[in-house]
């Protein structure tokens, strides 16, 4: 007689348990992509009365140009600086097969765009959202009034980490994304939700 195979074998158990977790990391990453286009979609429009305008970094390409997704950032920078001129901080540490410092391609298109190199300041150490944030809150004078220019899907997790740094008033200027890469850019954002949280409460 064929014998009986345990319930409580440890194979089972490790396949119940594998399943379980793997259930529960997809409602939780469900549960962060409802989160943040919550946020994303409720975000109240800027007032401009920001006293400085933070712009954080994406991908420079080989040649020394942005990426269309940083370009699209420095584009609506631009448009909020000229509606009223103020303190520009470009944010971006070099990356892999990047020329130079994000930051550096920032200031350059910057100025190439007439914007006073006076203006304009350098953070050209950070290398994820939380530094850029933090770097550039220290270079202003406490109590300062900011605007931070961000992907749209990428702002909500922007502001508030701005918030957890102690800044009183901040206002949030989207930039477009391209259609093609609307669900990889929100699936990683979601992700990084989850980081946030597990940063924040572990």
């Amino acid at each position: 007689m064929a014998r009986r195979r345990s319930f409580f074998s440890p194979k089972r158990i490790l396949f119940k348990l594998f399943s379980w977790l793997l259930l529960l990391f997809f409602l939780a990453f469900i549960a962060m992509f409802a989160y943040q286009l919550f946020l994303e979609l409720t975000l109240p429009a800027p007032k401009g009365e920001a006293e400085a305008i933070i712009v954080l970094g994406a991908q420079v390409k080989e040649d020394g140009t942005p990426s269309v997704q940083l370009e699209l950032r420095l584009q609506k920078a631009l448009e909020a600086y000229r509606q009223k001129p103020r303190t520009l901080i470009v944010c971006g540490a070099q990356g892999n097969k990047e020329p130079e410092p994000e930051a550096h391609t920032m200031q350059k298109w910057f100025i190439a765009q007439g914007v006073n190199k006076e203006h304009i300041l350098v953070d050209d150490k950070s290398r994820n959202t939380r530094e850029s944030i933090d770097n550039a809150i220290a270079m202003l004078p406490e109590g300062t009034k900011i605007a931070i220019v961000t992907s749209d899907y990428h702002l909500p997790r922007a502001i508030r980490l701005a918030e957890d740094a102690g800044v009183k008033y901040i206002e949030g200027i989207p930039s477009p994304i391209k259609s093609e890469f609307w669900l990889k850019n929100h699936a990683r954002e979601a992700l990084a939700w989850g980081k946030y949280f597990l940063y924040k409460f572990l």
